[in-house]
Order: C-alpha cells, then sequence, then structure tokens
C-alpha cells in the first residue's frame, strides 16, 4: 500500500554542521518523486532520515499522518535500491528476491509465486537460476529493484541507482524503473545529480542546494519556468545576459548593453522600469538575424550530429553557447561575425541577485 510522505520543518545536524537547516515537504501517495541536486546538498541525507538510518535533530516525517521519526528503520517497511546493487553474489536472482519475503515468515508456496510474478514485471524471469555474475549490470539492478518491490513496501527508496551503469544502459533502466513503479504504484523517493534522469523519470522534482529547497514542481515547469537563477542553471544548460528593463513606444521589454531591446508582455506585475535583470536564455532559444539582436563573432562550433553547437564571443557580453539544427549549406564558419535575436516567450528573467524569476507562469509547490 502506498502512502503519502509529509516532512515538516525537518532539520539534520553533524556535529556542529547543519546539512538541512529547515525543510518542509509533502509528496503524494503512489507519485514518482526526485530530490535533484548537487553533490553535498543534503539530498542523500534526506533519503536516510526517510528511511530511519539518519537521526533527526529537528522537525517530523509522517507517512500518511503517523509520525516516524522513533520508528526504527526496520519497522518502517521501506524498500531500498542502492547504487552499488548490494546483491547477495552466492544467491541466484529467484534467491536474492526472495529474501526478504522468507524474512518475514511468507508460505513457501506464496514466496514462489510473489517471485516469479515480480521477476516478469522486471523482465528477467529468464535468469531466476542465473548468479549475479554471470549477469550485466543492468540485469544486476533489476535483480535490486526486484527484490525492494516484492516485499511490497510502503515507499520504495532509489540512491542513484544508475551512476553506475553506461549511458546507453542508464537510459534503457530509467525507461524500465518509471514502468514498473507506474505499474506498482509505490510511492518513490529517488536521488540523483542527473538532470536528464530526474527530467525523464520523475512525476515531480524538488531541486535542493545547501540543504535548501529551491523549487518543487513538474519535469515541464522547472526546466522552462524555474524558480531562481540557481534552478534555471542547474536544469539544463543556460546563457545568463544582464539587461534593464525599460519601456519602448509604451510595451515593457529588456535593453541589453548593446542596445537591443526586446518587448516581453508576460513579466510579473511587480516589474518596474530601470531594474536590473538576468535573462536566462537556453541555447536552443538563440535565432540568427539581420541587424537588431545581439553581435558577436562564432569563437568555436562542434558538429554533434542532428545538432551544431556554437561558442559565440558576444561585443557586450561573455561568452555564450548557441545550438542550431545541422546543415551542409548553413554552417556558420569559426571567426564569422553574427546577429542572434531570442525566442523572447522562452527566456526566464530573474532579480539581479537571481532569487526570483520576474516571468509569470512559474508553478512552485514548496
Amino acid at each position: 500500500m502506498s502512502v503519502t510522505v509529509k516532512f515538516e520543518h525537518v532539520k539534520k545536524k553533524y556535529g556542529e554542521k547543519t546539512v538541512i537547516p529547515d525543510l518542509s515537504l509533502q509528496l503524494k501517495e503512489g507519485e514518482f518523486f526526485t530530490l535533484l541536486g548537487p553533490s553535498g546538498c543534503g539530498k542523500t541525507t534526506l533519503l536516510r532520515m526517510v528511511a530511519g538510518f539518519n537521526t533527526i535533530e529537528g522537525g517530523k516525517i509522517f507517512f500518511s499522518g503517523k509520525l516516524v521519526n522513533d520508528i526504527p528503520a526496520n519497522k518502517r517497511n521501506i524498500g531500498m535500491v542502492f547504487q552499488n546493487y548490494a546483491i547477495f553474489p552466492h544467491m541466484t536472482a529467484a534467491e536474492n528476491v526472495s529474501f526478504g519475503l522468507k524474512n518475514r515468515k511468507i508460505p513457501k508456496n506464496e514466496i514462489e509465486k510473489q517471485v516469479d510474478e515480480i521477476l516478469k514485471t522486471v523482465q528477467i524471469y529468464d535468469l531466476k537460476d542465473t548468479l549475479p555474475q554471470n549477469m550485466s549490470g543492468g540485469q544486476q539492478q533489476r535483480v535490486a529493484l526486484a527484490r525492494a518491490v516484492v516485499i511490497r513496501p510502503d515507499i520504495l527508496l532509489m540512491d542513484e541507482p544508475l551512476s553506475n551503469l553506461d549511458a546507453k544502459l542508464r537510459i534503457e533502466m530509467r525507461s524500465a524503473i518509471k514502468e514498473i513503479q507506474h505499474e506498482c504504484g509505490i510511492t518513490t523517493i529517488y536521488v540523483t545529480h542527473d538532470q536528464e534522469e530526474a527530467l525523464a523519470v520523475s512525476d515531480r522534482i524538488a531541486v535542493m542546494n545547501n540543504g535548501e529547497i529551491q523549487h518543487v514542481g513538474k519535469p515541464n515547469n522547472i526546466y522552462l519556468r524555474p524558480a531562481n537563477q540557481f534552478v534555471g542553471t542547474f536544469i539544463g544548460r543556460s546563457n545568463i545576459l544582464d539587461a534593464v528593463i525599460a519601456v519602448r513606444d509604451g510595451k515593457m521589454g529588456l535593453l541589453f548593453p548593446n542596445g537591443y531591446f526586446a518587448t516581453m508582455d508576460n513579466l510579473t506585475e511587480d516589474v518596474q522600469p530601470d531594474m536590473k535583470v538576468k535573462v536566462s536564455v537556453r541555447p536552443e532559444e538563440f535565432v540568427l538575424c539581420e541587424n537588431e539582436g545581439l553581435a558577436g563573432k562564432v569563437h568555436d562550433r562542434v558538429f554533434l550530429g542532428a545538432n551544431t553547437h556554437y561558442v559565440i564571443n558576444l561585443d557586450s557580453q561573455n561568452p555564450i553557447e548557441m545550438i542550431q539544427e545541422s546543415s551542409l549549406s548553413d554552417a556558420i564558419s569559426v571567426g564569422a561575425p553574427v546577429c542572434l535575436g531570442i525566442k523572447i516567450e522562452k527566456v526566464n528573467v530573474f532579480t539581479e541577485d537571481g532569487s526570483r524569476n520576474l516571468v509569470q507562469g512559474v508553478e512552485n509547490d514548496v
């Protein structure tokens, strides 16, 4: 049975060092929820607090309204999948998966039935009598996932489960994990520092930094309308440009240092003329133009199949990255002058200190 998870003003300290100062968050029943952030931001610490492996110095954690602060780890009905699989090398796939069921004194015939069912769900039933040493990394990870799910936990915790796999296998396994989780309907907390992975698997994401949650929301909203500059630059690539809010012909917009003005009709009501702002433009949001735009010169060009990545030195700002669809005839030479316009409806505008997005449409569940 799935549960909701609620954090109320949770605090974690290691000695005198505060890792999580004051965190509040609520997870929905059955959702795939990802904690995303750079190394050391507190995401694994928070996961271990849910599991009961770490003490809680302040605040409360609830499972469907039940306070679990003082419930030991072995009484919380948690399933866990680790980075290093942690499966027994001397046991077959079926024996590994059945381990938790045997500890719960499930009848033998019921164990066999449940093990067969979950091995079919994770698509390794044909490996039930195989030892881990004869499996690929992806197959071993499926065994670890089956072992965690077969006990029917209230919550499934996954800590960087794909980091030891190669790039192609990671893509295959993240699809499998999402499919299995949705099929089983278990409330899942997934920890990763991989932005693409988080966007691919999550129902919702919490972006963390220095023990604090910066933005909670659906993947598309976090990517397209990040709550602040940290989120905007951590999720995917983004160029940060200086600009000032200005009014031209009665219309408000962005005035860049070289005089280029771009009208914006989706700024928040508190935006005022002459405000200094930071403009976040993703590489794919630049367009080539004739004369009204940001002037620069191509510094480098990298062909990557469907797209070509350019590094462009702007006359008035720091170098920026631009992505264009690859073409045999339209490739821009290194050293060539360019003029760049902006897909203005897609950019994000932050306060000068980067703490807040000034574009309408930000949805933040914090």
